[in-house]
């Protein structure tokens, strides 16, 4: 969508701050032997205190309130019987609906006990999607995030996942612009707008490149071994710096 004013910026502010509230709550529940189904409904509780809906539940039917992926999971894992053990690779993504706005973030985490390679793939994955977000104004082309995502990873030893890409969000969870590669794009002549909204979506991974679907028909894992982080924020473009919803 394409804010029309100070109501739309604040019904965004609103639901993305659920959305980061939500993902809070439900890093700091985040226990080794708990299953990620009760994951899931801590945070389906949280959002429904707010009033607040499950965007991909009511968008696609969605199993589960969030998506939660372990390990070689990478995206969409769907909340179920697996118990989270010391040491897991977690993402959380909350994508959320409150009074017709829709806001959706990630977060990657490591379960204690910490390994600093795990803990280095998650913070340079953060800093390369806050490093897109700052660069992000009225008049720059989309391809630059793809740019950028691509530069950061090679220079930090890390893959780009080129399939799951960044896109335009605001009144229904996915919207135009679509498929924002997270690879530079050369024939890509997109230019950011003011007032448009999108998330930045970084996934850098220790070796893989792409993502094969598992038999439940939703989970995204990598095809080998390789470990995967993605974090993610909502953003409303502006002719200086972007305003992110998703924070608390």
């Amino acid at each position: 969508m394409t804010v029309g004013g100070k109501d739309d910026i604040d019904g965004l502010k609103e639901i993305g701050k659920i959305v980061a509230l939500t993902i809070s709550e439900m890093k700091n529940q985040t226990r080794a032997g708990m299953t990620t189904k009760e994951l899931d409904e801590i945070g389906g509780r949280f959002l429904r205190r707010y009033g607040a809906a499950s965007a991909p539940k009511i968008t696609y039917n969605f199993p589960g309130n969030t998506c939660i992926s372990i390990n070689n999971e990478v995206a969409h894992g769907v909340p179920g019987n697996r118990k989270i053990q010391e040491g897991d690779l977690i993402n959380i993504d909350v994508s959320a609906e409150l009074n017709g706005y829709f806001a959706d973030a990630g977060h990657s985490f490591q379960i204690p006990l910490y390994n600093p390679s795990v803990t280095r793939l998650c913070q340079y994955t953060h800093n390369t999607m806050m490093k897109v977000i700052s660069s992000l104004k009225h008049g720059v082309r989309l391809n630059e995030i793809g740019r950028i995502i691509q530069n950061e990873a090679r220079k930090g030893g890390y893959k780009v996942i080129t399939d799951l890409c960044s896109h335009g969000i605001g009144r229904s969870l996915h919207e135009t612009p679509e498929d924002i590669l997270p690879i530079y794009d050369k024939h890509d002549k997109r230019v950011l707008k003011e007032g448009m909204v999108i998330t930045v979506e970084p996934f850098l991974s220790t070796g893989a490149e792409y993502t094969v679907e598992s038999s439940d028909g939703w989970t995204l894992c990598v095809p080998d071994n390789s470990l995967c982080a993605q974090y993610e924020h909502t953003i409303i473009i502006t002719r200086d710096q972007p305003i992110i919803t998703t924070i608390a």
